[in-house]
């Protein structure tokens, strides 16, 4: 396992994140697999109070008690879920924030959260209001870094600008390559990591079956998932060469791994173990495809 500093952070985070969003209720499994992890060398644990009602941070602060200096904690923050838990709305204020930082805090069962992240966004927030908020929870020690989760350009352009943020977390995929076209160059040149989610395309390029996923059709992600099986050799299975895809880009500090398996946590590992592409398998999964862009949040 090799490990990174997140931007200009002091925080140094395995190649993998461990993607808690997957996790069941079963808190006794939930516990042995993430130990198995942080055995295998993984020390980045993502998740948001937004998963599961707030029981997914539960879950996760229960594993971690007793490691907590161990691991790397991010979650996230923003969805508000209504009262009568029939869904969420967005809310990005100052007050909200702050005041789910608590419940947060509690759920996760630690004084401080390693990284705290808004979870979305739009170009309309009051986005000053939030950055005040993640500021001050920075100063009071209740955060030791905040970034942004979102795949929005101008968003993610207008946080690197006003905010101090450290990380971007965002889709990258061979199927979802849009980070390419400029927000990769810009959060490299200032110095912001980048947590890639959604590696292997909710499952099309392994195993699943082909539908339709952003401007791609079925064909077309049929034509993915084929170059990268045509990629996989002994020791690297299409999920690793999937994997591996994201590990080799250069602004991609760690890859977030959705698990809630052994199997799947050993998949994960091994993609580390794995042979690595060369420039030519690279240059070979890059051209199965036209390269798709961003279209809208300009």
């Amino acid at each position: 396992m090799q490990y990174q500093l997140l931007g200009k952070s002091t925080l140094r985070v395995s190649e993998i994140t461990f993607g808690c969003m997957s996790l069941g209720n079963d808190d006794t499994g939930n516990a042995q697999l993430i130990h198995h992890a942080i055995e295998k060398g993984i020390n980045c644990f993502d998740t948001a109070d937004l998963y599961n009602q707030g029981q997914n941070e539960i879950t996760v602060g229960k594993a971690l008690k007793g490691k907590r200096q161990d691991v790397v904690i991010a979650t996230k923050v923003g969805n508000q879920w209504r009262e009568d838990g029939s869904g969420w709305d967005w809310n990005p204020t100052k007050k909200y924030i702050l005041a789910s930082v608590e419940e947060s805090l509690q759920r996760l069962q630690t004084d401080y959260i390693d990284l705290y992240q808004l979870h979305g966004g739009t170009i309309n927030d009051p986005i000053d209001d939030t950055i005040a908020a993640f500021e001050t929870l920075q100063q009071q020690g209740k955060i030791r870094y905040y970034g942004i989760s979102s795949i929005r350009p101008d968003v993610i352009r207008t946080y690197v600008q006003r905010a101090n943020i450290v990380s971007v977390m965002m889709q990258y995929s061979l199927l979802d390559r849009r980070p390419e076209e400029t927000c990769f160059s810009l959060l490299a040149e200032n110095g912001i990591g980048v947590l890639a989610r959604g590696p292997v395309a909710k499952g099309l390029l392994v195993s699943k079956p082909p539908v339709a996923y952003l401007n791609y059709n079925p064909e077309e992600v049929a034509t993915a998932a084929a170059a990268v099986q045509r990629l996989s050799v002994t020791g690297r299975d299409a999920a690793q060469t999937a994997l591996r895809f994201v590990l080799q880009q250069p602004a991609v500090t760690t890859a977030v791994v959705g698990m809630r398996t052994m199997q799947q946590l050993e998949d994960a590992i091994g993609a580390v173990q794995a042979p690595a592409l060369t420039a030519a398998d690279l240059q070979q999964l890059q051209a199965a495809l036209p390269i798709n862009k961003y279209e809208q949040h300009l």
